[in-house]
């Protein structure tokens, strides 16, 4: 099968997917008691969150910056945030066969003499960078939930922290050296680009007046954090959803607000996702700054 071919057949399946699990989640729940949820949110706790969100994308911008000036590809942050801005567009708007990570890529490797191998490794490894402090966060979260099913298994958790960090040091260590040098710098640029939508997640809570088990919700965004990363679906679409749903279910949350929380941080990912349509139409030059 042509790769042509076989991308189609692939973002057909994902939107297949995506379609199945809304479908699903919607004969779980009643969509107008979601919406009427939403209806009442407070734009000023969304606007908050917003920008937070906005915040949190351009440290994790940054932070894959970072690996690029490993592979001595020394992008000025400016012309590095409008490429990941369009990379953000492909990822939810045009994912067939043009994903944001692959097209970023390709224009790194178009622009620069750089292995193809050490593109994809830092690609990659700045997407595993994010998913461990989301892990992390959803473990020290743990610590605080009110729940009756992680009694008792807090050194468990607090052990898969340590392990998880240093499993990741290793495999940096030992396969991926030359990225070596910024490992912690973007472990902390991670911790900071989870924080700020972990704080945009308590917004939007606030903005939907949620009072009550706020550290459950947040823990339960983690884990679908988590999911949606998985390329099952068209940018995590449906898989979000259900996450929330069944965390909603096994935490005893309200199921129409865990629904609404999600589909109010969807619509700020795709109103933010949406701005790097510009550059769709005026590809961003790869501006080159001073070496470190």
């Amino acid at each position: 099968m042509a790769s042509s071919d076989r991308n189609k057949v692939v973002t057909a399946l994902k939107v297949l997917v995506s379609v199945a699990l809304l479908y699903f989640i919607f004969t779980k729940i009643n969509l107008q008691d979601v919406l009427n949820v939403l209806q009442r949110s407070n734009p000023i706790y969304i606007l908050i969150a917003l920008f937070l969100f906005i915040l949190s994308k351009v440290l994790a911008a940054v932070r894959l910056n970072l690996y690029f000036h490993q592979l001595q590809v020394y992008l000025t942050q400016k012309s590095n945030l409008k490429l990941y801005l369009l990379g953000m567009f492909y990822n939810l708007f045009l994912p067939g066969g043009i994903g944001g990570d692959a097209y970023k890529g390709y224009r790194i490797k178009k622009s620069f003499d750089i292995e193809t191998k050490k593109v994809i490794t830092v690609l990659v490894l700045d997407r595993l960078s994010g998913m461990l402090l989301l892990f992390n966060y959803a473990c020290i979260l743990v610590f605080f939930l009110e729940s009756t099913y992680f009694e008792g298994l807090n050194f468990l958790f607090a052990l898969a922290i340590i392990s998880s960090i240093l499993v990741f040091w290793f495999l940096n260590k030992r396969f991926f050296l030359y990225v070596l040098p910024v490992f912690w710098k973007s472990l902390a640029y991670s911790a900071l680009v989870q924080l700020a939508q972990l704080l945009s997640v308590l917004c939007i809570l606030k903005a939907l007046a949620v009072q009550l088990q706020t550290i459950a919700y947040l823990f339960v965004f983690l884990i679908s954090s988590i999911v949606s990363v998985l390329p099952v679906t068209i940018g995590g679409i449906g898989s979000r959803e259900v996450t929330f749903l069944y965390g909603a279910k096994f935490l005893g949350l309200d199921e129409n607000t865990s629904v609404g929380i999600s589909m109010a941080f969807f619509l700020i990912t795709a109103i933010v996702s949406l701005t790097g349509i510009f550059y769709h139409f005026k590809k961003p030059k790869l501006e080159v700054g001073a070496t470190q």
